[in-house]
């Protein structure tokens, strides 16, 4: 111990130092240092926490990203399907008013052709009935020096009827 006092330590000294270095590390260790590590710990807590909240938004985000991709997806298949329907439609509509022309187009030209048969009958018709009468009138004619009239009349009347059949 004389030792000890020859270096200037006095053993009461160092044991009050430590009697109050206990009791200080005491007092922090129940006032200082478990509220520190309570917060330390409820803020750790909280990081988790936000960190968890981000993984399940970020899962979220990529789930809403993959839903919007089949539901763009399933919209461009749609657009198609009804552009193509649009399409067959349209040809569909496009053949049948084809149709519709050439059928409205064939039943004119039948017209035409019925009435140009017709107009050709009539013409026919009068054209006989002028041929006739001028085969009558120039038998007539030519028959007047050789005949009577009353032969005259007869040869005329029997090639009038087969003149007109």
């Amino acid at each position: 111990m004389d030792i000890l006092k020859n270096f200037g330590v006095d053993p009461v000294m160092v044991g009050a130092q430590i009697i109050n270095f206990l009791i200080i590390f005491y007092l922090l260790k129940k006032f200082l240092y478990k509220p520190v590590l309570g917060m330390l710990k409820k803020r750790e807590d909280k990081i988790q926490e936000g960190l968890k909240q981000a993984e399940e938004s970020r899962l979220l985000l990529e789930k809403t990203l993959e839903e919007e991709k089949k539901v763009l997806g399933k919209a461009q298949d749609e657009a198609k399907r009804i552009i193509e329907q649009s399409r067959s439609q349209a040809i569909e509509i496009s053949q049948r008013i084809e149709e519709d022309t050439k059928k409205q187009a064939d039943r004119i030209i039948l017209e035409a052709k019925e009435q140009i048969d017709q107009e050709s009958k009539a013409t026919e018709q009068r054209l006989s009935e002028k041929v006739s009468l001028l085969a009558e009138s120039l038998l007539t004619k030519s028959l007047e020096g050789f005949f009577g009239e009353k032969e005259q009349k007869e040869i005329a009347a029997k090639a009038a009827k087969k003149i007109k059949k």
